[in-house]
């Protein structure tokens, strides 16, 4: 075979992995597929060093790592925030044209997978991370090439970072899901566990089998110069990236609830699991404007379908006792599958509320459940009453450690300090991902040595010796070598890990990364002031951080002691006429405006996302918005680039 015979029946290779694997149409038979195949091997064979980079047999795999190591996305992978209805959604919209004016809408289905970022360079993928935590994620490049629907080339140079969905289609799943119980292995829940999962195999060859597909949906770094996000995606999209079945542009709220409705009738028609529909706002330049919450950006939202009812029975109401003592009653039912997932408990949230409905055990019930929304009971059928149904009494003794319950109506609380199911939770959070990340500790370990009386704090894991743990079951000299190690690995962690591990109530990751930034180790003394002015922060999350610290002071500072945690450092910039001030800026700059927004802060200065009349100046680039306008009508000194610059040098 020639070479140039070779490169044509990888192009025709190509076309047919392509519409088998991706579109799910196959246009050529099993026998002339293989046929081909084993041709194209046998030059490669021969032929090592004239293999095409984007050659199929390059796609199946066979790559096996002992783990996976970090690596950090080059602009942050942002969450959504989620409407429900709407009257969200029209809230939504006024809170975006309050601060932008009119815009153009660019709406698409919200595919339920997992969520992947592709670093392309010089044309070729260099590099495929997950999302983690927006920040840093897994690196699983291997595993990416073998997802035929991601171009291991594109016909672009510049650096991009390119986002979108690893789905997997329904049918898909259900012939994984046989395949696995044939195997006697555990089904995944549903096709979002699948993708995860699939993309998550140390063996590349598992992956490969698994026939992920993508599809993108947003940018990470680039230097496109498109002014619409419609443009740039068209562009994406142009390289080989599939394109979402559906998408529409809106101008206005009716045209969006007449698309979402189109969506949801379609739901069952499209092949990929759906919870939603994407709402951006198209215009780039407006995007940057609106700007983000310490969350989401503030230009998008997930306008979520409405949540999928089914009827089942209870069969038992148990009670669970969390981190903080409240004790939450949560129905047994009678299993029911919805989208894939076995659901097989649902929750009351308090005694309030199943008095308020007159839920008893046995009644038939309509529960709802929508993407990662825990399943809750909306409705009791009373009319299917048969008089052998219990009536649900208020609990007075904790059914963990049979003490005495605090019944504050609305809550029902445990006081006991030490209830191990209060004990184990909050080691539990204070062990996950997320938190300390403490490799080996999960729930049944935990449990274990709250039990055997090992450990009742969190703060106990750190005095721990190799002689309180050899006496244990299941504990050899490697694992408890390896827990020790993982324990004491989390000495010096950043300050934000340990923040949000101590699980203060309302502060999650993000909050904590803030709260990290802006206090130090001074958090401990934060007022309820300085809290509820940072940016995202509301009243709730204040009050919930400072009366924790007031509560668990010396248990904070014990901590911190032993940890010694990392803390960014944050350097006092020199005077200059934008330190201490707050500054807004609009417009389109010469750098992106998060690079803009990174430089002012070095200056001292407070970006803020909104004009007031406590703005000190506005800075503007090319076709500036109402911001600009909102400036001159407060009389905010307002100045462009070129002159931030000139000031600041």
């Amino acid at each position: 075979m020639l070479y140039k015979d070779y490169l044509k029946k990888i192009e025709i290779l190509k076309k047919w992995a392509y519409d088998y694997y991706v579109l799910d149409a196959p246009t050529a038979s099993d026998e002339e597929y293989d046929k081909l195949y084993i041709e194209i091997m046998d030059f490669e064979k021969a032929n090592p060093s004239l293999v095409d980079p984007d050659s199929p047999t390059l796609r199946v795999g066979g790559i096996v790592r002992n783990e996976f190591n970090k690596a950090k996305h080059i602009k942050r992978m942002w969450s959504m925030e989620d409407v429900f209805s709407n009257d969200e959604l029209i809230e939504w919209i006024a809170r975006v044209e309050k601060n932008v004016g009119k815009v153009k809408f660019f709406c698409e289905p919200k595919f339920d997978g997992a969520s992947l970022n592709l670093l392309y360079e010089n044309g070729k993928l260099v590099r495929a991370i997950t999302r983690g935590d927006g920040i840093e994620g897994e690196e699983i490049t291997d595993n990416a090439r073998t997802i035929r629907s991601i171009p291991l080339e594109i016909d672009y140079n510049e650096l991009i970072e390119i986002r979108g969905e690893v789905v997997i289609r329904k049918n898909d799943f259900e012939a994984i899901n046989k395949e696995r119980l044939k195997n006697g292995e555990a089904l995944f829940a549903n096709p979002r566990n699948a993708s995860a999962g699939s993309l998550r195999q140390l063996d590349s060859s598992i992956t490969a089998k698994r026939r992920l597909v993508f599809y993108p949906w947003g940018l990470g770094e680039n230097v496109l110069e498109q002014r619409n996000l419609s443009e740039q995606m068209a562009f994406i999209y142009s390289f080989g990236f599939l394109p979402p079945p559906y998408h529409q542009f809106c101008d206005s709220i009716e045209e969006i609830e007449l698309f979402y409705q189109k969506l949801i009738n379609l739901r069952d028609k499209i092949p990929m699991m759906m919870d939603g529909m994407v709402v951006k706002v198209d215009d780039i330049a407006k995007e940057e404007e609106l700007g983000y919450t310490v969350k989401y950006p503030k230009w998008m939202c997930a306008y979520k379908f409405p949540a999928v009812e089914k009827v089942t029975k209870i069969n038992d109401i148990t009670l669970q006792v969390g981190r903080t003592g409240v004790v939450t009653p949560v129905a047994e039912i009678e299993p029911v599958n919805i989208e894939g997932a076995m659901i097989s408990r649902a929750t009351l949230n308090n005694f309030d509320e199943i008095e308020r409905k007159d839920v008893r055990i046995g009644d038939s019930v309509i529960i709802i459940r929508s993407g990662d929304v825990i399943p809750k009971i909306i409705k009791v059928l009373k009319d299917r009453r048969t008089g052998k149904e219990v009536k649900v009494k208020r609990p007075i003794i904790c059914p963990t450690c049979k003490n005495e319950l605090l019944d504050e109506g609305t809550l029902i609380k445990c006081q006991n300090l030490e209830c191990p199911d209060r004990i184990i939770n909050s080691i539990i959070h204070f062990a996950k991902k997320g938190s300390m990340n403490i490799e080996g500790l999960g729930s049944k370990i935990v449990e274990q040595l709250v039990n055997e009386g090992k450990i009742k704090y969190f703060l106990d894991l750190y005095s721990l010796k190799y002689e309180d743990l050899e006496d244990l079951e299941g504990f050899k000299a490697k694992k408890i070598n390896n827990l020790l190690e993982a324990i004491a690995s989390t000495k010096h962690a950043p300050l934000a890990k340990v923040i949000n591990a101590m699980g203060i109530e309302h502060i999650g990751e993000v909050a904590s990364k803030a709260l990290a930034k802006r206090f130090g180790l001074d958090v401990i003394n934060a007022s309820y002031d300085d809290i509820v002015e940072l940016e995202g922060f509301g009243v709730e999350m204040a009050n919930s951080l400072t009366e924790f610290m007031r509560v668990n002071r010396e248990v904070v500072l014990k901590l911190f002691k032993i940890i010694e945690p990392t803390v960014e450092i944050a350097t006092e910039a020199k005077d200059n006429p934008f330190k201490g001030k707050t500054v807004v800026i609009t417009g389109t700059m010469s750098q992106s405006r998060d690079e803009v927004k990174v430089y002012l802060e070095s200056l001292g200065a407070k970006v803020s996302s909104s004009v007031s009349k406590k703005t000190d100046f506005v800075i503007y680039g090319e076709d500036a918005g109402s911001k600009l306008d909102k400036a001159h009508e407060l009389n905010v000194v307002a100045i462009s680039e070129e002159q931030m610059r000139e000031m600041s040098a």
